[in-house]
């Protein structure tokens, strides 16, 4: 018996006309478009619809590889792992990829005041990345308190004004910190340290005055131990952030602000590994020696300490289209769910 070796079998018949094209990326885009066109949130049909052809856009350009798909695979997926409650690796990603101050700059295009003493300025102040490090829920302090509940650094006495873009000051507005210590870290990194160190809100006086005992923040590295890590050794990068101290300042009617307070003296405001300084928040620290008559309640009398000012100008709160608060409870259900 003679076997006749096995011949392919025909494409099986669609309904596609006598002579189909063959795939193209061209018609992979497109087929990928025409799958989302019926998706009901506008919002999301646009940037699901925008990301595919920027995503596609980008694999054809690189020419990427199986390989390189697989490894970037890969990479997401040990990013997802690295997270944890007090870890949030994809947001470090996206903060040392600049995405994350991107975003603040599309959301929050203000040129921002050049001076604390610049308080009829017309814009508020510029916004930066909140960081990876941020915990809502910080403990409510008295005016003037400190925000350090063990020893974290040499004390600095933080004051300033929380006005409109009139000059006008803003009473009972929300002045949010937290900060790292002498030892690099935030409490949310720090199992030695309480979860409440460094962290405080402050309520502004009726002159939209604040005031709060702090440390003069140092120079850190961001967690390079993990998939973030691995890509900026890759990229010959280094990891390190500028001596900065957080706020986000909320009162309302006006537009919440989020930004920081960077020291001067720090050797890496021109290298932010996350993109993150604006000259106009950046401040002197200014020293003080031991014994200072004037020196705030809290700081001993053989103690160094230093003091810096930081106005903050909010914008009346602009009211969103219903585009805008539909795409914001979307993602404010989002993030309650990664949570």
């Amino acid at each position: 018996m003679t076997v006749s070796p096995p011949t392919d079998s025909p494409p099986a018949t669609r309904n596609t006309g006598p002579n189909p094209a063959p795939a193209t990326a061209q018609s992979v885009i497109d087929s990928v478009v025409a799958a989302l066109a019926n998706t009901p949130d506008p919002r999301l049909r646009q940037v699901m619809t925008t990301l595919v052809r920027h995503l596609h856009a980008f694999a054809e350009e690189v020419r990427l590889t199986e390989r390189e798909w697989f490894t970037g695979i890969d990479f997401l997926t040990r990013t997802g792992r690295t997270c944890t409650d007090t870890r949030q690796e994809f947001i470090l990603l996206s903060d040392i990829l600049g995405l994350s101050m991107l975003v603040d700059l599309v959301n929050h295009p203000t040129g921002g005041a050049a001076s604390d003493s610049d308080v009829t300025a017309v814009a508020m102040t510029e916004s930066t990345v909140t960081g990876p490090f941020y915990v809502p829920g910080g403990p409510h302090r008295e005016h003037g308190a400190s925000i350090a509940e063990r020893l974290s650094g040499d004390p600095a006495w933080l004051t300033g004004r929380v006005l409109d873009t009139g000059g006008r000051p803003i009473a009972s507005a929300e002045v949010d910190v937290w900060q790292n210590g002498d030892n690099m870290l935030y409490a949310v990194q720090d199992p030695a340290a309480p979860p409440t160190n460094l962290r405080g809100v402050f309520r502004t006086r009726s002159d939209g005055s604040y005031a709060l005992l702090g440390v003069r923040p140092v120079d850190y590295p961001i967690p390079d131990d993990g998939p973030v890590g691995e890509l900026l050794t890759s990229t010959a990068r280094h990891p390190w952030r500028p001596a900065h101290l957080h706020m986000t300042v909320r009162a309302p009617g006006y537009q919440q602000v989020t930004t920081h307070l960077f020291d001067d003296e720090s050797r890496y405001l021109d290298s932010d590994a996350v993109f993150g300084v604006k000259h106009s928040l950046i401040r002197h620290f200014h020293r003080h020696a031991p014994g200072e008559a004037d020196r705030p309640p809290g700081v001993g009398s053989d103690q160094v300490w230093y003091s810096v000012a930081f106005n903050v100008i909010l914008a009346p709160a602009a009211l969103p289209t219903p585009a805008q608060e539909t795409s914001a409870a979307g993602a404010q259900e989002t993030w309650d769910a990664a949570r």
